[in-house]
């Protein structure tokens, strides 16, 4: 049995690990843009220079998987065609691609490898006193914010959103404001309508807010996830209004069964953009194709979500429990505790995208 994952970010390295563990004779190639796995949970700390966010892909797959770095370019009729030209048949396929984001211009994109990489060059030669502004009001714009104030204080941090931590209880929010405030992260909540890029004064880009607000930037990061890359669609799979391949209750494509699709990338309804997400998607798709082959009934896909979590720097942070449904309650845990804790999870997020454990997130 040929199986190919396209991409190898939280959901299609862990359905690699957990397939391989569970299919013995199963042929699995796994196709990624680049050589190493991103830790996507620690992308603020690649941007800000306080850590690292990636680690090789060789070291988080399993024993007999194949690695082969390249883009997919289209999926056919039991065929991926590569950027390079070249194809590979498969008898099942996990597509796995992720999402993406895409800034206006004079932005540059930190929830992507390529964005943070560069955002890191550019953090590093920007002088004290000089101003970053981060746009995005969710969880990745406010760890970006306050991992760059905690390991830049010497630069002034904006943060710019409608909403700041929209998907936290009003308490937990209020004590994300707080943490701001400490690292002296100046909050305006207010959208972007456009980017000047080196129209100020210096060569900095001139950031118009809605509300008719502007101010000058140093540097300008966008912490929003907006879209999903178009593979799905170009290649024919049904979609949704936002490019994410439409599943039936096993994962698989309505348009191809052959097909899993898990993570961002996948229109799961009540699913969110996260670690969380999209570990148990690619275990469970696994799961699936393993009972399949065995000749055992596959069992619908149901997960329920159970906290998010937030750095505020590397000495402060937030968790915020949260309803089977993924909405937020009213109980939260905040301070050097809860930072500790979040670490925790991050390095627990890649031991189990390794090692294919992921119940406890089914908890």
């Amino acid at each position: 049995m040929r199986v190919v994952v396209a991409g190898a970010g939280y959901a299609g390295t862990i359905a690699a690990n957990r397939l391989a563990k569970k299919v013995k004779s199963a042929e699995i190639t796994v196709i990624n843009p680049r050589p190493d796995f991103v830790e996507r949970v620690r992308l603020h700390e690649q941007v800000a220079g306080t850590g690292a966010a990636a680690v090789p892909l060789a070291s988080m797959l399993g024993e007999g998987i194949t690695t082969r770095v390249g883009t997919v370019d289209k999926i056919g009729d039991g065929q991926v065609v590569l950027g390079d030209g070249a194809s590979l048949d498969f008898d099942h396929l996990f597509l796995a691609v992720g999402s993406t984001a895409v800034p206006l211009p004079g932005a540059v994109a930190v929830g992507t490898w390529e964005g943070a990489q560069e955002a890191r060059a550019a953090l590093a030669e920007l002088p004290d006193g000089a101003a970053v502004t981060v746009v995005g009001g969710g969880l990745t714009g406010i760890e970006t914010a306050s991992e760059i104030a905690f390991g830049r204080p010497g630069l002034r941090v904006r943060l710019v959103g409608q909403t700041i931590g929209e998907s936290l209880s009003a308490g937990a929010r209020k004590r994300v404001l707080t943490g701001l405030e400490r690292l002296r992260v100046e909050v305006v909540e207010d959208a972007v309508a456009r980017i000047d890029p080196g129209a100020g004064d210096g060569g900095g880009d001139v950031v118009h807010l809605r509300a008719g607000r502007r101010f000058v930037s140093g540097l300008t990061l966008w912490a929003v996830i907006g879209s999903v890359p178009d593979l799905a669609a170009r290649s024919g799979l049904e979609v949704d209004d936002a490019g994410r391949a439409v599943v039936d209750g096993f994962l698989r494509s309505v348009t191809d069964p052959r097909i899993f699709v898990v993570g961002d990338c996948a229109a799961v309804p009540g699913s969110r953009a996260a670690c969380a997400t999209a570990m148990p998607q690619g275990a469970h798709a696994a799961d699936t194709l393993a009972r399949t082959v065995q000749g055992r009934r596959p069992k619908p896909y149901a997960m329920g979500y159970t906290g998010q979590g937030v750095s505020l720097g590397r000495r402060d942070g937030l968790l915020q429990v949260d309803r089977r449904d993924g909405t937020a309650r009213r109980l939260h845990l905040a301070g050097r505790a809860a930072a500790v804790i979040k670490e925790q999870v991050c390095r627990y997020a890649t031991f189990g995208a390794r090692t294919a454990v992921y119940a406890w997130l089914r908890a």
